[in-house]
């Protein structure tokens, strides 16, 4: 009899996490083997953390981790991989965005041999327009831009092999994107189509400048598409000003600008040689961070308080 564990980061999801406990216990009669469900606590602010105590109490297949604060998003998923002990592990969101009803879909799909099954959104159920458009051209551009083969529109909602956690939890680097990262490991996959409920109760916590935060670490953790980029911008500039240079001294009969309207355009140039300059520094930068954040090997997060959660083999709790 297999095994399952269900991770569960939560921000503030007080209003949701009851409605989201039911409907998970319901999918999982449907299941071959017992379902073990991790709530990992994102430093929230609200009762989240005291109902998740509540479940934990009444029923002895809920475990949560607590963060001793807000991590982000793909840290407490890490959190809650680490934590998970069952031989296939489902990752949802708790905002009931992700419908807790697809389980055994994902796990039939398991059970026939993929080691990693998707949930791919088909569409998104009053979703803005601007969103919605927004995940549509990352995912394309995504493609474009590295070599790893992200299903377009699935996020974090999946079904992973006991062998792909354990491939993700000893993966060392700090900015993790998994749904980058599970798509690496290049293990059997397949995508179980479904569309997206909008927010069952309360705000999205996902702002549009942590969504694009989001798509950087995407992009920067797989592709050295924008470092070439740079040199590029830099050699386009440097043919630029050389052009200029030619046209301003060598051809000064092509300028009849009278000197003002030429000072004018060595501003001009000088302010653009500089935006480029600096836009390079900015994507160099990027990377530069990355490698300052794996030198520095701190711990993905630390933990306020835990329940429910068995030690890994050989690891008397380290985080």
């Amino acid at each position: 009899m297999p095994s399952y564990s269900l991770v569960v980061p939560v921000l503030n999801e007080d209003e949701t996490i009851s409605e989201l406990y039911r409907r998970v216990k319901a999918a999982a009669r449907q299941l071959d083997g017992p379902l073990h469900v991790v709530f990992v606590d994102d430093g929230s602010r609200d009762r989240s953390l005291e109902i998740i105590r509540g479940l934990r109490r009444d029923d002895p297949l809920v475990g949560y981790v607590s963060l001793a604060r807000n991590f982000g998003h793909q840290h407490a998923i890490s959190a809650g991989l680490q934590a998970a002990r069952g031989d296939a592990v489902i990752v949802m969101d708790g905002d009931l965005q992700d419908p807790p009803e697809l389980i055994p879909a994902l796990v039939e799909r398991w059970r026939a041999g993929a080691r990693v099954v998707y949930a791919q959104r088909t569409r998104r159920r009053r979703a803005s327009a601007v969103k919605s458009a927004c995940a549509y051209v990352f995912y394309r551009i995504f493609a474009r831009l590295t070599s790893i083969e992200i299903p377009p529109d699935t996020g974090d909602f999946c079904l992973m092999d006991r062998t792909v956690v354990d491939l993700l939890n000893a993966l060392p680097e700090r900015s993790r994107y998994l749904r980058g990262l599970r798509a690496w490991t290049g293990l059997p996959s397949v995508a179980v189509p479904f569309e997206r409920d909008p927010r069952f109760a309360g705000r999205t916590k996902y702002s549009y400048a942590r969504l694009f935060g989001l798509a950087a670490d995407g992009v920067v953790s797989f592709s050295r598409v924008p470092l070439r980029l740079a040199t590029y911008i830099g050699l386009a500039a440097a043919a630029l000003s050389v052009a200029i240079f030619v046209a301003a001294v060598a051809a000064p009969s092509l300028l009849p600008a009278p000197p003002r309207a030429g000072l004018a355009m060595l501003v001009a140039a000088a302010l653009f040689f500089g935006a480029v300059q600096l836009v390079c520094l900015g994507i160099v930068g990027e990377y530069v961070g990355r490698i300052h954040d794996d030198v520095r090997a701190r711990p993905l997060f630390t933990i306020r308080e835990s329940a429910g959660i068995e030690p890994a083999p050989g690891d008397a709790g380290r985080r």
